[in-house]
């Protein structure tokens, strides 16, 4: 019997998925919630009192590797998810700096809940509109992948009941946790992960909303709201990685799904869109298995049949003394080549479970003869494995242990296929596609923290933050900002900056302009801006206010802190040669400028300052090398031209 190339998908009932079609959600039942998982911008840790800061893997100080497996629960019983994560044997580097401690070592007790955490917690839940809980008790949530060095993770319940209001109407927030980060992914090898111990511990809200969205663009109308409404508070963390969003979708012939780290915002209602594609395909795959009486057949060892085959990659793994195992799929023909997502079909989502396993991926025979792989030993395969016309094979190449553990996560998965949708947390891609990551968690890994005494919260001294759009509208009525600067320095992860130096006498218009445009352009043409921390850019701009710095020397001396963050403000004005000027000095200039200039200012008397208002003020500024404010040396230039006159 030949198998079907790919080719062969043009005959199938239907092969693609169109990424134009249109689907009525109402109709399918779409059922979507949000969690949004958000760092706080805190001093220390949530268990310990290291700081927050974020290190270099190159400054690490020391290092130790662990192999974590997983418990029972109090009941005896065991989670799916990381029953499936034990199965994957790795090894776990934690890479240790000056500013971590035992805590993250999981060498010392955690110690009391911090206060700072607890108290933006709870302005977060006054701005949902959530009823905070009487006592907060930390509990333990089970997590082997490594990012936990203790095995797992400690969450804790801070307010339930809230809403917020979006375009298609209200959704409700089921929750609010407070939780400690998990290390941070360095680098993954060959049956090693190495994790960052710096984010373990950061304090971050986890954020669940009630599954009251009902299309795509609910869902990222929701997450913007809860956006807005966590940066109002001026205390969480900005920047790539400090917020991620997982995504549960589901249709009424499907299943729930958990889409883990969404990191783009305006990302979710294509994620959203994508897997309501991805189930209707499955379903419909479900019901052309269900119509062929399909079945998943058992793993056999099919080395022999590719004894003399021209595949490099199943060659190469039979020289190692590695195997080739094959999953019969019966019924399944034209159908494991099916897309669900642009570019990933039924067949990557096979390829993904025995993934899990540290295989290379499949083959499969919607796809071949191809890969080295001739139409005999197609042949062959089939009639090895009794397969007829409406069938499918897939194959997995490896050692041994592996390939037998991959064809199993092969066959597993081929047989969730019949039943329809399976329930699964999934990983985002960059394209708004999925894979799969691992089985849904059950409530089987989580239990009390007995280390950590309970909190009852005092509630009473908890301001409730200005919102985003608030802060607007006192920016333009206030601080005299045009409504396009207002929005952005608002809505910036500057904006506790920016208030803390119109609390110290700065203009409000200079502290916004450096703030965003003027740091946005110097990190255009690469200036290191990310080094500078908020006493640099507070202490340039008192420098600004006393009149000790001239605004057209706030690049130049910007650049030198980059360059040496160890300098004081003052000593990058030296630095950068823009030490002030005497008003002789400034004076000087400006004469030299209208004598070169005298013919057209004779000619033309008062009018040619406006005239050349840009000429002469640009070579009286290049003169003076940005040491003079620009009002000063227009005065002057103004009052020279008049004298002359």
């Amino acid at each position: 019997m030949t198998a079907t190339s790919a080719n062969s998908d043009v005959d199938s009932e239907k092969t693609t998925t169109d990424d134009d079609t249109e689907y009525d959600y109402a109709d399918l039942g779409l059922v979507a919630g949000l969690e949004i998982h958000q760092q706080l911008n805190t001093e220390t840790k949530l268990f310990c009192e290291c700081p927050t800061q974020s290190r270099d893997p190159e400054a690490a100080t020391y290092s130790f590797t662990r192999y974590l497996h997983p418990t029972t629960s109090e009941l005896g019983e065991l989670d799916k998810a990381a029953l499936e994560e034990s199965q994957v044997k790795r090894e776990f580097e934690y890479l240790g700096y000056d500013s971590t401690c035992l805590v993250e070592a999981d060498e010392e007790p955690p110690h009391r809940l911090d206060t700072e955490a607890q108290n933006v917690a709870l302005q977060i839940a006054d701005l949902l509109e959530m009823e905070p809980v009487d006592q907060a008790h930390v509990m333990r949530k089970l997590v082997i992948d490594g990012s936990n060095t203790s095995g797992f993770q400690r969450s804790t319940l801070i307010a339930q009941d809230g809403t917020i209001q979006t375009d298609a109407g209200a959704v409700g927030i089921e929750d609010l946790l407070l939780e400690e980060e998990s290390a941070q992914r360095i680098e993954e090898r060959d049956g090693a992960v190495t994790f960052s111990l710096d984010r373990l511990g950061i304090p971050l809200v986890e954020i669940g909303t009630r599954p009251d969205i009902a299309t795509p663009e609910q869902a990222q109308d929701a997450a913007e709201q809860i956006g807005m409404l966590l940066r109002s508070t001026g205390s969480v963390k900005r920047g790539l990685g400090t917020i991620r969003q997982d995504v549960n979708v589901s249709i009424a012939e499907g299943a729930r799904v958990e889409i883990k780290g969404v990191q783009a915002l305006d990302q979710i209602d294509e994620i959203v869109r994508q897997e309501v594609a991805r189930q209707v395909e499955l379903v419909d795959i479900q019901t052309e298995l269900l119509r062929r009486d399909a079945d998943v057949g058992e793993i056999q060892d099919v080395s022999t049949v590719f004894t003399d085959t021209d595949s490099g990659v199943i060659a190469s793994t039979l020289a190692d003394d590695g195997m080739v195992a094959a999953v019969p799929l019966y019924g399944f023909d034209r159908l494991v080549g099916r897309e669900l997502q642009p570019d990933r079909r039924l067949g990557t989502e096979l390829s993904d479970h025995a993934g899990r396993y540290g295989a290379g991926g499949i083959f499969h025979t919607d796809e071949l003869p191809a890969y080295g792989i001739s139409e005999s030993e197609v042949n062959s395969l089939y009639n090895a494995v009794d397969a007829g016309e409406n069938d499918a094979v897939a194959l997995v190449a490896a050692d041994p242990e592996t390939a037998e553990q991959a064809a199993a996560a092969v066959a597993e998965r081929a047989a969730d296929a019949i039943s329809g949708v399976p329930e699964e947390t999934r990983d985002a891609n960059d394209d708004g596609t999925t894979r799969y990551l691992r089985p849904l968690p059950g409530a089987a890994r989580m239990y009390p923290e007995t280390d950590v005494p309970p909190v009852t919260f005092d509630i009473g001294d908890i301001e409730t933050p200005e919102l985003l759009t608030e802060r607007v509208e006192r920016y333009q009525s206030k601080l005299n900002l045009d409504p396009g600067l207002a929005e952005q320095i608002a809505y910036g992860r500057r904006m506790p900056l920016f208030e803390t130096a119109v609390d110290m006498g700065i203009d409000p218009t200079f502290a916004a302009s450096l703030l965003t445009a003027t740091l946005t352009e110097l990190r255009r043409d690469g200036v290191a801006v990310e080094t500078l921390t908020d006493d640099h850019l507070l202490s340039v701009m008192q420098l600004v206010s006393a009149d000790e710095l001239a605004k057209e020397g706030v690049g130049p001396v910007i650049t030198k802190l980059t360059e040496d963050p160890t300098r004081s403000a003052a000593d990058a004005v030296e630095a950068a040669g823009l030490s002030g000027v005497s008003e002789s000095e400034v004076r000087s200039a400006v004469i030299d400028v209208v004598e070169r200039n005298a013919e057209q200012v004779d000619e033309e008397g008062m009018a040619a300052f406006s005239a050349l208002m840009g000429e002469l003020m640009g070579e009286a500024m290049g003169a003076l090398r940005g040491k003079a404010d620009g009002e000063i040396v227009s005065d002057v230039l103004r009052e020279t031209i008049q004298k002359r006159m």
